[in-house]
C-alpha cells in the first residue's frame, strides 16, 4: 500500500495481465482518511480488450503510515452514475433554497 494519498492506484495485474486499468481519479478527502473515486475499465479477457468505463468510490484509513482500503462502493453502471449525480444535485439545489 502507498504511504501518500497521491499514490494509491486501483490498478491490478494477474498473470502479466493489466485486469484493472484505471484511467483517471479524484482524491475527494486528505489525512488520516481519504476518499477517492476512480474511474477504470476491467480486462474482458473473452474479447481480449477492455471494457466499459466503470468508477469505484473507495475510503482508505492511514494506520502505521499506509493507507489501508476500509470500505468501496463500485457504482454498476452509467445509468447508476447519472442517478447518483440527480439525487446529489437535487440536494444540493435544495439545500441552496
Amino acid at each position: 500500500m502507498a504511504s501518500n494519498v497521491n499514490d494509491i492506484t486501483i490498478n491490478y495485474e494477474e498473470d502479466g495481465v493489466q485486469v484493472v486499468k484505471e484511467t483517471d481519479k479524484e482524491i475527494l478527502s486528505k489525512g488520516a482518511w481519504a476518499t477517492i473515486i476512480f474511474k477504470y475499465q476491467q480486462w474482458d479477457k473473452s474479447k481480449e480488450n477492455y471494457g466499459p468505463d466503470r468508477y469505484t468510490i473507495r475510503r482508505y484509513r492511514k494506520i502505521n503510515d499506509e493507507y489501508r482500503q476500509q470500505a468501496k462502493f463500485n457504482i454498476s453502471s452509467a445509468d447508476q452514475a447519472k442517478k447518483i449525480i440527480a439525487a446529489l444535485q437535487n440536494w444540493l439545489d435544495q439545500a441552496e433554497a
